[in-house]
Order: C-alpha cells, then structure tokens, then sequence
C-alpha cells in the first residue's frame, strides 16, 4: 500500500482528491471545517518536502454550474484551516485550470472549482480524468468519504499514474482503523449497530458476524427484532416486512456463538416529539399509542458491562432519538461507556453519520480511538466490499 511516506515531493505538484464537502449556511459559511483540517497532515508534509498541491473536490449536487454549490465560498475557511493562502482557478478544467497549476510554485496550495459542474466526474469519464491528470505530477487520493463512487476524481485518474500515486494520510488512517475492526483486532470484539432499519445494515450484520463476540443493536432496529420475537411494539417504527431476516439473524448469530444484545426496557412517548408524555416500559409491552425512542436504564446497565469488557468497539448508529434531548440519554451513556472502556486501552471505531454527529455534539470526539469522515464508505467496507478508489491505487 502506498501512502505518502513513499514519495519526496520535491518539486513536484500534487493533485489530490480530497473531501471538502462541507455545511454551508444561509451566507455561504462553512459551519464544520473538520473535512477540510482532516487533509491537513497530507498537505502539509507535501509542502514541507517542497513540492506545490492542487485541491480537488466536489461539494453538494449541483446541476451544472450553480454559484451556492462553487467552491470559492470555502476559500477563505480553507487558507485558515490550512494556514497557506489558497488559490482558486474559477474552473476545474481547461484554460483557467491549467494555467494556474502551471504558474503554482513549490509551497503553494491550489484549489480548484466544483469538480461535480461537469456531468463526466460523476459518469467517471475517461477523458476529463486525464484532463485533470494533466495537472500534477503525483496524484494522492485522501477522500475516504468518496472512496465508494467510481468517479472520474477518484478512480479513473489513478490510470493515468502507474507509479506515481499513492494514499493521503487520512485515507491511509481509515484503512488501517477498518482493517483494525475487521481483521486485526483483539477480542472480545462488540459492533454496536443502531439506526432505524435494519434493511441498511443487513450486509454488514451479515459480514461482521464473522469477526465479532457481541452485537449491540439498538435504535429503531430493536423493534423489528422485538415483534419478531412475539413483543408488543405500540406505535414503534418497525420493518414488517423484515420479520423473517431478523429471525434468520438471531439464528445465524447463535450459530457463530455472537451473543447479540437488544434493549430489555425502552423510554417511550406517546408521541414523537421532545415534549411528549414519557415512561420507562419493558420493550416487549409497550401498548397501542406509544413508541419506544430510547434505550431504558436497565439495558444501559448491560450494555455497559458487554463494553467494558470489549478490547475491540466498533460504533455505527445511535440508541436512540439523539436529536431530542428527552431521548438522548441512551446515545450519551452508550458514547461515556466506550469513552471509559478506550481510555482502558480499548480500540474503538465510530463511523456512519449520525454516530459521528453524536459524538460531536455530546463532546466524546476526542475520547474515541477513531472517529471515521465517511458514512457511505465505511458502511461499504463493512459489507467486505471493495471501494473503488482504494483499488485504484492498489492496483
């Protein structure tokens, strides 16, 4: 695997991919800039080698050419957060783009406009690859977040750089803390999986089973697998057409010896809504009128003990209604629990977009072994499969 230690960038100009499609507000500011600090470790050691960097990114789904999708809006946040001043070229391809990669200097950081304003990045178009291969020397891809689309940006340029591209720092990290879950880690092994469906996370359940002790599920999910198993669910969200797999899960678990855990008791509401009327239920008898929204204290309790005695966390979907503070409590201890068992020496892993939004919000960024910058991505790695834009560079 190459990564970027393989390379002196000397005077070499580095197109990299990164992932800079960040929260815009109504003014056009970005109001989470952790994409864009990501990618800083990957520029930086490009410009202390004394080589020059040409950013490309796409950011939001623009039909053609849209001003709110351009990336100029982020220029200033990006030349902060990268502590260089950035260039822009008003356009990713063609005249403007290739004169200014021409007259970059080593030490110097371009970016350049919303790949995504051309239809061909999308259709992984051979011919605006090279185009954009034509501006650098050494191509590095360090946008996990895309890693799963095979797009002009992220796949079909590596082509054009047999032995002269290679991972960026953040990219290789994501690598190596997936590869740490699936298959080096050390056991006991618990996926913590939760989230509303199980229909999105049925490959990876499926995959993981393999390489793990216990599976936590919780979320939305408990009620798929609760009326399966006979329970009452109330109003609960549910997948009725998703009895049967959860069955076949619960029985698949036991044959591979996983001990799967799912809340006993909930915090439900006769209502869904952060004022509702509240009471802690056994998650079997929850009556007609009322949804279960979050785990109850007496399944916490369990859950904290599989965790503590986990040396291995993998953490993709929250317990519960996280969004409403009534119905947070459930995210926020099952976050605190992983914290205590990482700072035991625990690795763990958080991925998948509301796990990682909890973790901001509740302040446990920075007590996690590994907070994941992609939800599409990793879920796919998950799966086993193959990502595209990795495999462009292995290949």
């Amino acid at each position: 695997m190459k990564t970027l230690q393989d390379f002196n960038f000397n005077n070499k100009k580095a197109i990299i991919r990164v992932d800079f499609n960040v929260p815009l507000d109504e003014h056009y500011k970005v109001t989470d800039d952790t994409r864009i600090t990501c990618a800083k470790p990957t520029i930086a050691k490009i410009l202390a080698d004394g080589g020059s960097v040409i950013l490309m990114s796409h950011l939001g789904r623009p039909k053609g050419k849209e001003d709110k999708y351009s990336l100029k809006h982020i220029l200033a946040k990006t030349s902060e957060a990268l502590g260089v001043n950035v260039k822009f070229a008003s356009d990713c391809r063609g005249e403007k783009a290739q004169k200014a990669a021409k007259e970059l200097n080593p030490g110097e950081v371009l970016l350049l406009e919303n790949l995504r304003f051309y239809q061909e990045e999308e259709a992984g178009d051979v011919n605006f690859a090279k185009e954009l291969a034509s501006l650098g020397d050494i191509y590095v891809n360090d946008a996990f977040g895309t890693a799963h689309r095979a797009h002009a940006s992220t796949t079909i340029i590596a082509q054009f750089f047999p032995n002269n591209k290679c991972f960026g720092m953040l990219l290789a990290k994501e690598i190596d803390s997936l590869n740490r879950v699936l298959n080096n880690s050390v056991k006991p092994v618990t996926a913590i999986l939760g989230g509303s469906k199980v229909s999105s996370k049925i490959t990876v359940i499926k995959n993981i089973l393999d390489k793990v002790d216990h599976m936590i599920i919780g979320g939305g999910m408990t009620f798929t697998f609760i009326k399966a198993l006979g329970g009452k669910i109330g109003n609960s969200i549910c997948e009725d057409d998703k009895l049967e797999l959860a069955l076949e899960i619960l029985h698949l678990a036991k044959q591979k010896n996983v001990q799967i855990h799912i809340p006993i008791d909930v915090v439900a509401a006769d209502a869904f809504s952060n004022d509702a009327n509240t009471k802690i239920m056994d998650v079997r008898e929850i009556p007609d009128g009322w949804q279960g929204l979050d785990a109850g204290p007496k399944s916490l309790e369990n859950f904290k003990q599989v965790i503590l005695d986990s040396k291995t966390i993998l953490w993709n979907g929250p317990l519960g209604v996280f969004e409403m503070p009534t119905f947070a409590n459930g995210t926020i201890q099952l976050g605190n629990y992983i914290a205590e068992s990482t700072a035991n020496g625990a690795f763990s892993l958080v991925g998948g977009g509301d796990s990682v939004a909890a973790v901001k919000q509740f302040g446990l960024e920075d007590k996690m072994s590994y907070v994941s910058t992609g939800g599409g991505a990793m879920l796919e790695m998950l799966e086993g499969k193959i990502l595209p834009g990795i495999a462009a560079i292995l290949n």
